[in-house]
């Protein structure tokens, strides 16, 4: 009886240099990095992924060309920064009020159209779109008690230029432009009364609730879209088996960090409502909607800046109107 032959690693076939737009120690980066080396389990070692922080090649809005060009193989990065190539990418990236979870992005991304126009945009620039992942709903930091659109009126608040400005002015609001590193001394000083930061958690830990103690969670605005794309022609001379492997695998990714990263705000939502003084405020369906109204009608006006910008915004708006969701 002749013994059978020792299981053996396939060969490797392809190597994946990818760059993130996140820093190195940052949760966001150690799940991409916990991504890298499940590819290469997944694949039995005929791809390896070499997972780089932010700025390790080339500048985060450059990540594109680079690509392009060869630079690198592909990114895990925020769409919007390609916005001054084509304000299509701002859109897709983060519609301001479209969304109130992750589930509700990716399965536009997945099954509403979002992947079909993305790849519309980044096949003609040498790039294929994989999948998409996000950090999450940020959340909302706010000194004064804020439960709907109408709250938002005469409102001082931090955000950031672009769209994030655009919509809470339509809304009402009194917008202005102050770096991350600055929100917590203008919260202080009393120069302004919320602003849009980042997630809870994340604000939690710098502080912002110890000065501004009616933080809004879920948060009703903004969640970033990551895209996960690859050198299109190196996609294209994979065999169909690490394709399909691949694009499951940022789908397992997309579930790893919005589970994870909610567990840390979760985390600190139970902390502070234990410690005390801190009111959260989570608005109603209804509310959320009304400001997805006003948000629509600035996505309109991103829409007229290009063709394909309109192409997002008619298959964005379709989307979300045979939800229900405006």
């Amino acid at each position: 009886m002749i013994a059978a032959a020792p299981f053996s690693a396939n060969a490797q076939e392809f190597t994946l240099k990818m760059q993130s737009s996140d820093s190195a120690g940052v949760p966001n980066f150690e799940l991409e990095q916990d991504w890298a080396k499940r590819v290469g389990v997944m694949t039995g070692g005929r791809v390896e992924v070499e997972m780089l922080p932010v700025n390790s090649i080339v500048e985060h809005a450059e990540t594109q060309d680079a690509i392009a060009a060869g630079i690198l193989d592909g990114h895990i990065t925020d769409t919007s920064y390609f916005s001054g190539k084509d304000p299509a990418f701002g859109l897709i990236a983060n519609p301001v009020g479209a969304w109130s979870a992750p589930s509700e992005m990716l399965r536009f991304v997945e099954y509403g159209g979002g992947k079909e126009l993305m790849n519309s945009l980044l096949n003609p620039r040498g790039l294929q779109f994989i999948g998409a992942v996000t950090p999450g709903l940020e959340a909302f930091v706010s000194s004064v008690p804020l439960d709907g659109v109408a709250d938002l009126k005469g409102l001082k608040m931090r955000a950031p230029e672009g769209m994030v400005q655009q919509v809470f002015a339509a809304a009402g609001a009194s917008p202005v432009n102050i770096p991350q590193s600055e929100v917590f001394t203008s919260l202080d000083k009393k120069v302004i009364d919320a602003a849009d930061a980042t997630v809870f958690s994340t604000n939690q830990a710098m502080g912002l609730h110890d000065i501004a103690k009616h933080p809004v969670y879920p948060g009703f605005h903004s969640m970033p879209m990551l895209e996960v794309s690859v050198n299109k022609t190196k996609w294209d001379s994979m065999p169909a088996d690490l394709q399909a492997i691949l694009e499951m695998s940022i789908r397992d990714l997309a579930h790893d960090m919005d589970a994870r990263l909610a567990m840390k705000d979760m985390e600190a939502v139970a902390a502070a409502r234990k410690d005390g003084g801190v009111t959260i405020h989570n608005w109603s369906a209804e509310e959320r909607a009304k400001f997805r109204q006003i948000a629509t009608s600035q996505w309109e006006k991103v829409a007229a800046r290009s063709e394909d910008a309109q192409r997002v915004y008619d298959t964005l708006v379709k989307y979300l109107t045979a939800q229900g969701m405006i």
